[in-house]
């Protein structure tokens, strides 16, 4: 079964049918979803993504990378290539469930959470707990700005039932993880986009606790020389088939491709074992869905 463990639901870029028809054509079959949180963006031109790729990939430009990755406005909101997008301070976990139930054979859910905001993020993971559909809980320190110790007891919670937490980590204490997995030793943490921003640095810090994974996803932040060197180091075991649509490379419509990642896994990694777990098996065991 191939997974793609990391999917913002915004159907303004494609309707739930439409989803589904790519995904078969790819050969993805099902999906996990998190809400949106962010008004949509045409991803960079090729090239700027493989110049940012180039700067955030080495440790001696990476300083230069975080100048275009961290540009945010005084009212919270992101810029991408000069223009300004919405982050949105609540992201929609009802319509990700309400997908999900509809079509149980296709996708999983995640529950968003932002700790500094009005809606309690101890009684969001509560609503929603006992859906069948259910994964884990999705949080993202960087844009939503907070440091992660704020979901420590967001982690407890799902830590207490096997559950996983996906972040995605930020820049100085937005990306201070190490506490979460100091306080909640049994948390299986996923950081998203092969570890940004710290990439190898991260890697080294987390290669000897098996209960800390990594996803794939992401045209702009992941790049194929990226990829490569995480399955290498920290092994097939820990790293996640994901690509963080409907955000990335363009297929020949101009819409999202749905099976960019998953080539690109497939191309560098030819052995079925290996393809087996990243595309799908890990996710399956993390989730508690049985063995590959």
């Amino acid at each position: 079964m191939i997974i793609d463990c990391h999917y913002h639901l915004d159907t303004r870029y494609f309707s739930i049918d439409e989803m589904i028809q790519r995904m078969d054509a790819s050969g993805i079959d099902k999906v996990a979803l998190m809400a949106a949180m962010n008004e949509p963006f045409k991803e960079p031109p090729v090239l700027l993504v493989k110049i940012l790729n180039t700067l955030l990939s080495h440790t001696f430009t990476q300083w230069l990378a975080r100048v275009f990755v961290e540009n945010f406005t005084t009212d919270g909101d992101i810029k991408i290539s000069g223009k300004t997008y919405k982050i949105y301070h609540h992201p929609n976990n009802s319509q990700v469930f309400e997908v999900a139930e509809k079509f149980p054979k296709r996708f999983f859910a995640w529950v968003f959470v932002r700790p500094n905001s009005s809606i309690d993020p101890i009684e969001e993971v509560h609503k929603w707990i006992k859906h069948p559909q259910f994964i884990g809980v999705k949080a993202h320190p960087f844009w939503h700005r907070y440091p992660p110790k704020q979901l420590i007891p967001i982690a407890k919670i799902i830590s207490n039932i096997g559950k996983p937490l996906l972040i995605h980590a930020g820049y100085d204490e937005h990306g201070d993880f190490f506490e979460l997995i100091k306080k909640i030793p049994d948390l299986k943490l996923i950081l998203a986009h092969a570890a940004f921003p710290g990439y190898s640095s991260t890697w080294k810090k987390i290669k000897n606790n098996p209960n800390v994974f990594v996803d794939l996803s992401q045209t702009s932040y992941v790049s194929e020389a990226v990829t490569k060197s995480v399955v290498k180091y920290l092994g097939a075991d820990r790293c996640l088939y994901g690509t963080d649509g409907p955000y990335g490379f363009s297929d020949k419509d101009g819409k999202f491709d749905f099976s960019f990642i998953k080539r690109r896994i497939e191309k560098l990694f030819p052995s079925k074992e290996m393809q087996q777990k990243i595309l799908g098996g890990n996710f399956k065991k993390i989730v508690g869905l049985g063995s590959y």
